[in-house]
């Protein structure tokens, strides 16, 4: 039996916002891209009841991490939906964390992905992936992507989901050692909302740019340095909310060779892109988009 799963991270190839809900939540568009970079978590079920994470970062270990909500969760709906008994749906979780926090790289989120996705499978709790997405949806917008685990176009808040097949590319991420929270640029005085909703085909032809970037720039000249330099080599935007800046490339090569170029001390990765998310190609061995 496997028991360490990954956790990968994601980037946002474009992101435009195109309206505010009443709810104060944001209505947008964006392409969800899986990377093949995780975080991973070893999960060894029990029947204790008891819902346990241990890290090497103590202050991710609180009530409001990810992975503790997730869990918690799901033994809540098994309960509702499934009457097993909650004392057989115990766990330790330990988590390996690498992808930064308040990057736009999606960690948190897909820490609580992993934990359902497993769990449902280790507990034999035998919900379907929608009914994961859709319990997800109590944790964060983008848990849906991370469950439903193919590159998908995202609309709504993020959570309505359509599947498409992207070329797999290199990337270069770099972290400027900014920690953001998404909840503080959503509520920036400089985001203003007017980007037209658009056709999944009119989408893919324009040019691809964030909605955030300006606000982020304005607001963090260390990233927009970051990004005039990044731009100098390749296509080079900001990630989700931020603070991760990516640049792509078409080989490993030209992505180490901008790597080396960058001040000693900067924090970064290379890596590829992938279309299936590496927990479902594991999971249940999917190595194509269309199943």
């Amino acid at each position: 039996m496997i028991y360490t799963w990954p956790s990968p991270a994601k980037i946002n190839l474009f992101l435009y916002v195109t309206g505010r809900r009443l709810d104060g939540y944001h209505y947008i568009q964006t392409l969800f891209q899986f990377l093949n970079y995780s975080d991973t978590l070893k999960i060894i079920p029990n029947k204790t009841g008891k819902i346990k994470l241990f890290t090497k970062k103590k202050s991710l270990i609180n009530i409001q991490n990810t992975i503790i909500n997730a869990a918690e969760l799901l033994k809540e709906k098994a309960l509702l939906y499934k009457k097993i008994k909650s004392y057989n749906l115990g766990a330790k979780i330990f988590l390996n964390k690498i992808i930064p926090i308040g990057s736009g790289l999606g960690g948190g989120s897909s820490n609580a992905a992993t934990t359902l996705v497993v769990l449902n499978k280790l507990w034999n709790t035998q919900f379907t992936l929608k009914e994961l997405a859709l319990f997800g949806l109590e944790i964060g917008a983008d848990v849906p992507f991370f469950i439903m685990g193919k590159t998908s176009i995202g609309e709504g808040i993020g959570e309505i989901l359509y599947p498409i097949r992207q070329e797999e590319k290199w990337y270069l991420i770099v972290y400027p050692n900014i920690r953001i929270l998404t909840k503080n640029i959503f509520s920036s005085p400089y985001l203003i909302v007017k980007s037209p909703k658009k056709s999944i085909k009119t989408l893919l032809k324009s040019d691809f740019r964030n909605d955030f970037e300006n606000i982020l720039k304005r607001q963090f000249i260390t990233i927009k340095k970051l990004i005039v330099t990044l731009s100098t080599y390749a296509p080079s935007r900001i990630t989700g909310t931020g603070s991760c800046v990516f640049s792509e490339f078409n080989n490993k090569k030209d992505a180490e060779k901008v790597f080396s170029l960058l001040p000693k001390n900067m924090r970064g990765f290379i890596t590829k892109s992938v279309n299936i998310s590496p927990l479902h190609s594991i999971v249940y061995k999917r190595k194509d988009m269309f199943f």
